[in-house]
């Protein structure tokens, strides 16, 4: 459930408009590689041990690509993933490692629900709190809660952000969402460690799931299978009331343009290639130059017209180029090297607290 915020930060590089420039049609290697922080090896794996060669970045998160994640985060910056995740109002203790990115730093459900406030609410994160309102028996308000509300995310990498994690439920690891009948209009993300999680929302309500021991004891239950029919049996009975029930799409805000692209390559895509599919991205970021595997048919036209830009982003010497092609890091022994493959070596992990520990250090 974590891995969102990895692309978040990704995604915002297009604001500071200096390389790296990463876009949802961004290439990005998902093969064994190990990552060298501090002298020491970080070898993650994907689920099954499967890899899938050059993909982009909505296909990386959708099918929850551990390694490719890891890639992302380093190419962005460790720290620039940290920075977004404290802003988001997570743990102050995650550290800027490779690890930050597949969410191994422990979090308490209550701290995702308030950062995933952030994709629910146009890139604003609103704290979350328990009590609403205190009438005394006459009916006199003698409290009210004030909303804690600030800005995190660009409204429109946020909207970038919403629509790769929709791509979550269509085909990626939330497909059970609509499998299981919940057919609104939603966006998530699972998560599995040694617990199992999915967090998600509508334009109406936001979810989060977790389910594991409290000994942390391994879950052997990956979050699709675990929290997932959770989650979705919630919502279904949540949109049986009125307050639930009238869930707008997501629409794009201003200065976010869609175009048809060639998913093997991330560039546009012609009437030549056997597959398309519409991009978003941020005005002046999508590629201009037509898919170098499928030259020679006419250029196809997005489904949805553009926004008008406001204030668009500069595009990057690379803009010029077409498809974001996510380089390699330099090889292992230096400080961010990259080279093989097996089950990822975890940091260093704190004791556990126990799930009555946690829940009383809430109210600290």
């Amino acid at each position: 459930a974590f891995k969102p915020f990895v692309y978040a930060a990704a995604l915002e590089t297009a604001l500071r408009g200096g390389p790296p420039l990463i876009t949802p049609a961004s290439l990005v290697t998902d093969e064994p590689t190990t990552f060298w922080f501090d002298n020491r090896a970080y070898t993650p794996s994907n689920f099954k041990h499967e890899f899938h060669g050059e993909v982009t970045l909505r296909d990386a998160l959708a099918k929850s690509m551990n390694v490719a994640t890891v890639k992302v985060a380093q190419m962005v910056g460790y720290d620039a993933v940290e920075e977004l995740a404290q802003r988001a109002g997570m743990n102050l203790n995650i550290r800027a490692t490779p690890a930050i990115a597949l969410g191994a730093y422990e979090v308490t459900p209550l701290e995702i629900a308030g950062a995933y406030t952030v994709f629910a609410n146009q890139g604003v994160y609103v704290k979350p709190h328990w009590i609403t309102m205190v009438r005394d028996r006459m009916g006199n308000i003698i409290y009210a809660h004030k909303p804690h509300r600030r800005p995190v995310l660009d409204p429109r990498v946020n909207y970038l952000m919403v629509n790769l994690m929709e791509e979550v439920l269509r085909s990626g690891t939330g497909a059970g969402v609509r499998a299981r009948g919940f057919l609104l209009p939603a966006a998530g993300k699972t998560g599995t460690s040694h617990d199992g999680w999915f967090a998600g929302f509508t334009s109406r309500l936001l979810c989060v799931v977790w389910v594991g021991f409290d000994d942390n004891r391994e879950l052997n239950l990956e979050g699709a299978h675990s929290a997932l029919p959770i989650w979705t049996e919630f919502m279904k009975r949540a949109a049986q009331f009125r307050e639930y029930r009238n869930v707008r799409e997501f629409q794009p805000p201003d200065g976010v343009v869609s175009v048809e692209i060639d998913p093997l390559t991330g560039q546009l895509a012609t009437s030549a290639c056997p597959s398309s599919r519409t991009e978003v991205f941020i005005s002046g970021t999508q590629p201009l130059e037509t898919c170098r595997l499928h030259r020679g048919g006419a250029m196809r036209v997005a489904s949805w017209e553009a926004a008008p830009a406001t204030g668009p982003a500069q595009p990057s010497d690379e803009a010029a180029g077409g498809s974001r092609r996510i380089a390699k890091a330099p090889k292992p022994g230096s400080p961010a090297g990259i080279a093989a493959d097996s089950p990822p070596p975890q940091p260093p992990k704190p004791e556990k607290k126990s799930f009555f520990r946690r829940l009383l250090s809430v109210f600290k």
